[in-house]
């Protein structure tokens, strides 16, 4: 389980001395920890590797964007810690699809459901992330589904 390796790297970067790599393992905990506290009132409890992998990948998301933003306004040492931290957030998420496999996907749920125009979106979408939700970048699916129903 992901949650397992996660403390179990925390407490060798706490051994190590590694204080930055510590500080980002514990942000990872705490917001698992928060998302856990969300799914006591939720109706269907999530899978937990589903959800640990959904938490990093927010954490990824943000952290993206943070560097975009202080490379724009010229912060460099603030997103060379973003970027630290992102890279630790990476360790744990598993390897996304890459673009042909994407494509791969979209074209088989064609197929299947009969989509043929932008009416269709939604549905590809939806059985795309049902399928392959964990290891699925949302904005080149996004992206490719467009360009496949276009």
């Amino acid at each position: 389980m992901i949650r397992d390796d996660i403390k179990a790297a925390t407490i060798a970067a706490m051994k190590a001395g590694e204080k930055d790599r510590t500080a980002a393992l514990r942000q990872i905990s705490a917001k698992i920890k928060d998302r856990d506290i969300e799914e006591r009132t939720a109706s269907k409890p999530t899978p937990d590797d589903e959800l640990v992998v959904s938490v990093l990948q927010k954490m990824a998301k943000q952290r993206r964007e943070s560097i975009e933003m202080y490379d724009a306004g010229g912060r460099a040492e603030l997103a060379a810690v973003e970027r630290a931290e992102l890279a630790v957030i990476e360790e744990f998420l598993p390897a996304m699809m890459d673009e042909a496999a994407t494509k791969a996907a979209i074209e088989a749920i064609k197929a299947e459901t009969g989509a043929s125009s932008m009416k269709d979106m939604g549905t590809v979408m939806a059985e795309l992330k049902a399928r392959h939700g964990a290891v699925l970048d949302g904005k080149l699916a996004s992206t490719l589904v467009k360009a496949a129903l276009s």
